[in-house]
């Protein structure tokens, strides 16, 4: 087995190339712009160890790499306009740049080039892969709606958010892997097992994330601390806090919430560590990062294949950036 960081360099070059044609530029170009912006291709390359996990990884297995890239930032264009977001990675977004009806028609042609990939895998693991492919694009969109719809809504519980986040984030990583899985023959629970282990992974890796905005070190993060706090966006700190915080705490927490005062940052920070949602945020990562381990070992393969899948798992959810 090769680790992460390996398959991702092989992958970075694999994926280097053209994929669309020269014209009309005005449509293509921002997809060329969008890709060259890079990131970090975590989704692809879990196709790739998925895949290696059970075998030698397949040529199928960089075809089908490449069209999940390709979907995955067909969604990032179009959240961008969703969220008129001004920039990612640090550039410029495609609706910024180029117009949102152009972006509009990139995120499009993005995915029917997804397509394009995947029907190119043999046909012996293509109505499986296809049809996981289906319901997962059509889940992440039922995410995205969530999450759109939770930004007017006063009150969302945990369990909503939880879900939303499933739909959102965790089940491309945990269909990326088992779609891998598919192409090197293992059975049906090996591949429900390596599911659940991406599905748990991915629900980890967001409540670090949202751990890091509140509470990570700025030079190492990259990104404002307390954006999420500033955008009253609903994290799993946020919502931890206003269903167990003290009835004044609770009080002056809304009143935050209510505008954008100076401070208020570090106010309702302040009320995140009375009401030791640090703490609990933790815990809980570490609850959805020790069931993902788990799922991990009970896979009926020796334990040195899973150990890349490992090591990746506790990058993933212990980094501090």
């Amino acid at each position: 087995m090769q680790s992460f960081e390996l398959l991702s360099r092989k992958f970075a070059l694999h994926f280097e190339k053209n994929h669309f044609p020269e014209e009309p530029a005005s449509l293509y170009r921002p997809n060329d712009y969008f890709l060259g912006l890079g990131g970090k291709r975590v989704r692809p390359v879990l196709c790739l160890m998925g895949n290696e996990l059970f075998d030698e990884i397949r040529e199928d297995a960089w075809e089908l790499a490449t069209a999940v890239e390709l979907f995955h930032n067909f969604t990032l264009i179009h959240d961008d306009i969703m969220d008129q977001a001004p920039l990612r990675r640090g550039m410029q977004t495609v609706h910024e740049k180029y117009g949102q009806n152009t972006a509009l028609l990139a995120g499009d042609v993005m995915l029917v080039k997804a397509y394009e990939y995947l029907n190119r895998i043999s046909k012996d693991f293509l109505p499986q892969i296809l049809g996981l492919f289906n319901q997962t694009a059509r889940e992440v969109c039922e995410g995205q709606q969530w999450d759109m719809d939770f930004e007017k809504r006063e009150a969302v519980s945990l369990d909503e958010y939880l879900r939303m986040i499933e739909l959102k984030t965790s089940v491309l990583l945990a269909a990326s892997l088992k779609m891998g899985a598919v192409l090197g023959g293992s059975g049906e629970r090996n591949q429900d097992l390596l599911y659940a282990f991406g599905r748990k992974l991915g629900i980890a890796f967001q409540v670090q994330d949202d751990y890091l905005d509140a509470f990570g070190d700025p030079q190492k993060f990259g990104k404002q601390v307390g954006g999420d706090i500033l955008a009253n966006k609903k994290t799993f700190l946020l919502i931890h806090a206003l269903e167990t915080a003290k009835a004044d705490q609770l009080a002056e927490l809304k009143n935050l919430l209510a505008g954008n005062d100076e401070g208020k940052v570090e106010k309702v920070l302040q009320i995140f560590r009375e009401s030791k949602v640090d703490q609990w945020a933790l815990e809980l990562k570490n609850k959805y990062l020790d069931e993902a381990l788990q799922h991990l070992e009970d896979i009926a393969v020796v334990s040195r294949r899973k150990e890349p899948l490992k090591e990746l798992a506790l990058f993933l959810v212990q980094r501090d950036y």
